[in-house]
């Protein structure tokens, strides 16, 4: 196997697991987990789960550097645009951690409930909107991408 198919494959699966794993988290089993559960029980297994996202996320964007960095692209400002996005991308996963950080604290495990519900509320907003932008970028980074390779094995 060639190095080039080698880093291709390695990317490709750590975005499949990235993108792949907040799509079906966020389409099927929040709906079905608040459907079965209150939001308040739903909301404390999300909290787990994000912290895997936000970590898919982390691996995603190192093997996807590897690509940008290696990647023979011909097209310099695609080159660019790929750095940029990926710079992006690790700001927003930052603001996630960040968020992340503020919302657990306002979480009373003892006592199952939150310490300042509207704050919580805000906070929780700005997480929802970081991830969907953080989520779309990943889609655009994946379109680069592949105009990349495709010109990359044409040079």
């Amino acid at each position: 196997m060639r190095l080039v198919d080698l880093r291709r494959f390695l990317v490709f699966q750590a975005f499949l697991l990235w993108q792949g794993g907040f799509l079906f988290y966020t389409a099927v089993v929040v709906p079905i987990g608040t459907d079965v559960l209150d939001a308040f029980t739903q909301g404390l297994v999300t909290r787990r789960v994000t912290d895997w996202l936000n970590l898919f996320g982390a691996v995603w964007a190192v093997a996807f550097a590897w690509d940008v960095m290696t990647c023979r692209d011909p097209n310099r400002r695609r080159r660019r645009a790929r750095w940029l996005a990926w710079a992006a991308c690790v700001a927003l996963l930052a603001v996630l951690a960040w968020l992340h950080a503020k919302m657990d604290a306002l979480i009373d495990l003892d006592e199952l409930a939150l310490r300042d519900r509207p704050t919580f509320k805000t906070t929780h907003i700005g997480y929802l909107w970081a991830s969907t932008a953080h989520w779309a970028l990943g889609l655009v980074l994946a379109w680069l991408t592949l105009r990349a390779w495709r010109a990359e094995d044409r040079s």
